[in-house]
This record gives structure tokens, C-alpha cells and sequence, in this order.
């Protein structure tokens, strides 16, 4: 055997296990799949969960309006991403973004591996979350805005504010480096995108009527049916997280059904209380008030403390669009902060709580204690807060100097459908 490593030019058999560390990653073919299934879950989330949840919210003759811009800034963010935005997010670089090594991913390989599975899928994953957090902004300006300052808009924010974010916390950035605990995008997709959602809301103003007239859904059923979408593809986006079909993935599989179970009933059981009657509207709200709370959580705490952080931010969520809505004076169509601003906060914090090991959590990093990590969860929410309003300002005032913020009244009354579109949703 050794005359055979000697033709070779090895000297003994003890470099075998060096040829073993230097042979190439192979990925996994479990987790390429897993990871193939929860990016096309996700997917699924915004086209069509998202589109339909906050078109049926609206009024009619703007629903049409809502569906366009959700599909159009969704295949524009997935372009953008492929251009420059995963490098800008993932490749090494500073503690805020990274580097140009990636732009229309070239240096990647075609059998470069992320971990167990291959880079590409990890590129459509990441893109899958850019793309919601931008379509959960337009809910906010819904009804009022044109069309070309959402696009315009779309491009700075997902520029300077996502992809930072997205790096300080998921690639090995600034928050990561401070401990900042986000399994799924309590900040970076939520609390991101909500603050994103009342500036803009501020910025463009109160839709005609508002305060006189009565906005209501005009379809519930279609309210439902994104609903339930958004709660199937969510798997995709909490389990999806864990990068590989292991433990993780299935804690913060579990961890999504119960907390979303709990939020739902501590939304309807809170409203039936306050208004003297449960609705429809309430339990799809406590589903995504579930869902959004358990988002930064999943991977980190136990069961016990997934049910606590569901009924929590069931509760926070129904406060966050009647008592909080009401003291910003702020006219946003589909909740956007009210649910995802409110829920994503209390699920950051209390990330900070239940991950401890004594509440049935998987542990802090060495040395770390409950308070510090509150308080670093704490710091990494006002971050997300502040340097996403500070973008959203510049973005939306870009678009208001390009193109100008508003549709013109009557065509806002008329409906934006047919007068940004030339459609009608229903026959008229």
C-alpha cells in the first residue's frame, strides 16, 4: 500500500484525512430539496398570499391597483437582487454592506455550496424575503399613490435600507457581531418594512375622505384566502431559516403553529371583549400578528415560550391597529405598522426572554445573560427603526420630486384601477 502512495507522491497514509478536508463540498441532496420547497413557499407568500390579502382589504375600485403593484415591485426586486443586491447583502465586505464580488452573481459557481446546499438556492431564498418585505410596504399607501413613485421608491429603500439591514443581521455584520438575535426577519423584513410602510403613510397623505366616509374591505373571502396562503408559505420562511432539514427547522415549525394558534385566539377573544363580537377580519389579523411575532423567535425558544409569544402579540397586534392607529392620527389601508411594526417589536424583545435555557430556550452565546440580550434585541429594533425611516424619508421624497407622490383627487375617487390601470376589477 505504501509503494502505491509513493507513485502517487504521498509519504504515508496518515495525509489521507488532509485529502479528505481539501476534497470540495458536496451538497446534500435532503437539504437542497428542503430548501427548494421553503424558497418556492415563500414565493408563494407574495404572489399570490400577499396581493390577495391586501387586495381584499381595500376598497373595489382600487383592488386592481393593489394586485400590479405587488406583482410589479416583486419582479422588480427580484431583478435588482440578481444585479447587485445579494452581493450587497451577503458578500464579504464592512459591517454594514458587502462588497461588488457578486454583482449579477458572477464568482459564484455553478456547484458552490452554501452549507449543505447549493449558493443558488440560497440567492432565490434571500430574494424570496426581499421581495414580501418590499410588497408589505405598499399595504400602507394603498389607494393614493402613483404608480411610478411605488417603483421609484422601491429602488432606494430596497438599496439602502434592506440591504444593510439584511446584511448587518444575517451576514455576519453589524448586529450579528453585537449578538442581535433574528431567526427569520423580525427586523429585517417586518419592523423594516413597517416603518418603511408610516412613513410613507405620513408623506402622502390621508386618502380623500378619510375620517367622513367609511373605508371597509370589499372583499372578505379574498382577505381570507391570502390569509391562509401567507400562513402556508410562512413554514417556508421560519423553517426555511434553519438552513437544512434538522432540529432547528422543525422547532421553528412547531414553534409557528402553536404561537399562531395562540395569537389567533387571544385577537378574537380580545375583540369579542372590546366590540361584543368576534369577525373574520380579527382572526386573519390574529394569524399574521402570530406569525409575524414568532418570526424573529422560532429557531431560538421552546414550545412554552412560542405559545406565550403568540398570545402576547395577538393582543399587541388588536391594540396596535385600534388604540396605537388612532393615537398616530395615520391613515394605513392594511395595518402594516399596527400588525407588523407592533408584532415585530414585542417578538424581537421577547426573543431576548424565552431563549434562555431555563424558559425551555436553546441557550445564549457563552457568557451572555437574559438582560444583555433583551437589551441587545432592544438596540437592534431601534437600529432597524431609525435607519429605515431615515430611507424611507429620502425615498419617498426622491419619487415626490421625480414623479410626485399623489394621483390627483378625482382620480383617487374615481378609483386608481381604472385611471392608473385603464381596468376594472367587476363589472360595472
Amino acid at each position: 500500500m505504501n509503494k502505491i502512495f509513493a507513485k502517487l507522491g504521498l509519504t504515508s497514509l496518515a495525509l489521507l484525512p488532509s485529502l479528505a478536508m481539501a476534497a470540495p463540498a458536496v451538497a446534500d441532496k435532503a437539504d437542497n430539496a428542503f430548501m427548494m420547497i421553503c424558497t418556492a413557499l415563500v414565493l408563494f407568500m407574495s404572489i399570490p398570499g400577499i396581493a390577495l390579502f391586501y387586495g381584499g382589504l381595500i376598497r373595489g375600485k382600487n383592488v386592481l391597483s393593489m394586485l400590479t403593484q405587488v406583482a410589479v415591485t416583486f419582479s422588480l426586486v427580484c431583478v435588482l437582487w440578481m444585479v447587485y443586491g445579494y452581493s450587497l447583502a451577503f458578500s464579504e465586505g464592512n459591517a454594514f454592506f458587502g462588497s461588488f464580488n457578486w454583482v449579477m452573481l458572477k464568482n459564484i459557481q455553478l456547484t458552490a455550496v452554501m452549507g449543505s446546499f447549493y449558493k443558488y438556492i440560497h440567492v432565490a431564498f434571500q430574494a424570496s424575503f426581499a421581495c414580501i418585505t418590499v410588497g408589505l410596504i405598499v399595504g400602507a399607501i394603498a389607494e393614493r399613490i402613483r404608480f411610478s413613485a411605488v417603483l421609484i421608491f422601491v429602488g432606494v429603500w430596497l438599496t439602502l435600507a434592506y440591504l444593510p439591514i439584511a446584511h448587518m443581521v444575517w451576514a455576519g455584520g453589524f448586529l450579528a457581531q453585537d449578538g442581535a438575535l433574528d431567526f427569520a426577519g423580525g427586523t429585517v423584513v417586518h419592523i423594516n418594512a413597517a416603518v418603511a410602510g408610516l412613513v410613507g403613510a405620513y408623506l402622502v397623505g390621508k386618502r380623500a375622505g378619510f375620517g367622513k366616509e367609511a373605508f371597509k374591505p370589499h372583499n372578505l373571502p379574498m382577505v381570507f384566502t391570502g390569509t391562509a396562503i401567507l400562513y402556508v408559505g410562512w413554514f417556508g420562511f421560519n423553517a426555511g431559516s434553519a438552513s437544512a432539514a434538522n432540529e432547528i427547522a422543525a422547532l421553528a415549525f412547531l414553534n409557528t403553529v402553536v404561537a399562531t394558534a395562540g395569537a389567533v385566539l387571544s385577537w378574537t377573544f380580545g375583540e369579542w371583549a372590546v366590540r361584543g363580537k368576534p369577525s373574520l377580519l380579527g382572526a386573519c389579523s390574529g394569524f399574521i400578528a402570530g406569525l409575524v411575532a414568532i418570526t424573529p423567535a422560532c429557531g431560538y425558544v421552546g414550545v412554552g415560550g412560542a405559545l406565550i409569544i403568540g398570545l402576547v402579540g395577538g393582543l399587541a397586534g388588536l391594540w396596535g391597529v385600534t388604540t396605537l392607529k388612532k393615537w398616530l392620527r395615520v391613515d394605513d389601508p392594511c395595518d402594516v405598522f399596527g400588525v407588523h411594526g407592533v408584532c415585530g417589536i414585542v417578538g424581537c424583545i421577547l426573543t431576548g426572554v424565552f431563549a434562555s435555557s431555563s424558559l425551555g430556550g436553546v441557550g445564549y452565546a457563552e457568557g451572555v445573560t437574559m438582560g444583555h440580550q433583551v437589551w441587545v434585541q432592544l438596540f437592534s429594533v431601534g437600529l432597524t427603526i431609525v435607519w429605515s425611516g431615515v430611507v424611507a424619508f429620502i425615498g419617498f421624497k426622491l419619487a415626490d420630486l421625480i414623479v410626485g407622490l399623489r394621483v390627483p383627487e378625482e382620480h383617487e375617487r374615481e378609483g386608481l384601477d381604472v385611471n392608473s390601470h385603464g381596468e376594472n376589477a367587476y363589472n360595472q
